[in-house]
């Protein structure tokens, strides 16, 4: 598996776990907002971790982390993905998923074979800003709404959320993505920030009190809608 970082110790990538974050470098979307720039675009000249190396780590720090979060990139796109997480969960951690969910198959068999604890998948925009604001024209939004479906159904803890761009994202578009995760447990609208590890320099944010007119948009399709990254 193509690893590009390792984040030894989060309170924030897993919910309620002390965890270590590992990173998976490529990505299928060119979201222009990403904060991630090198492990979307994951250039040859940069430095790969070996799993090894990780699994080394985490065999260490055994008793000590409470979980282990993949991200990326988009992890799904490793081909040895789930022999990975096979292996992590050999040593009894917990394990959580990021993903963008274009991806359904993988996360069915993760599901199904009882290897994820925990998964949070982007909503990028509604579903006609999907290409912009994924950068992908070719996207499949079936597969997007295929993913959605398998992840509310799922019996295991699960987040969905947006990061909110002022430039991208609208009131209107908020119904949509409402209207899209109907009857989800839990959905996360994540503030905008700059770093300078941006596809795309010069987005912004929007105000808290316009993020908390944004949330009770989605409050009458989601059973739980929060916040996150409000200072």
């Amino acid at each position: 598996m193509k690893i590009m970082g390792l984040n030894k110790t989060t309170l924030l990538d897993y919910p309620e776990h002390i965890a270590a974050t590992v990173f998976t470098g490529g990505c299928n979307f060119r979201c222009p907002f990403c904060h991630n720039k090198d492990l979307v675009l994951c250039r040859e000249e940069q430095e790969a971790i070996s799993e090894e190396e990780v699994l080394s780590f985490l065999k260490k720090r055994s008793g000590v982390l409470g979980g282990v979060c993949i991200s990326g990139g988009e992890p799904a796109i490793q081909t040895d993905l789930k022999s990975f997480i096979q292996r992590v969960k050999e040593m009894g951690y917990p394990v959580k998923l990021d993903t963008n969910g274009s991806f359904p198959e993988v996360i069915e068999e993760l599901l199904q074979e009882k290897l994820l604890d925990y998964i949070a998948m982007d909503i990028k925009n509604s579903p006609e800003k999907y290409p912009l604001t994924t950068g992908n024209k070719a996207i499949n939004l079936k597969a997007v709404r295929t993913s959605i479906g398998l992840i509310k159904k799922s019996k295991i803890p699960y987040e969905f959320r947006t990061t909110v761009v002022k430039e991208l994202h609208t009131k209107e578009d908020m119904r949509k993505i409402g209207e899209e995760l109907k009857g989800a447990r839990s959905y996360f609208l994540q503030v905008y920030k700059e770093s300078d590890g941006v596809i795309v320099p010069g987005f912004h944010a929007y105000e808290k009190s316009e993020m908390e007119e944004m949330a009770d948009i989605v409050k009458p399709y989601v059973q739980a809608v929060s916040l996150r990254g409000i200072d």
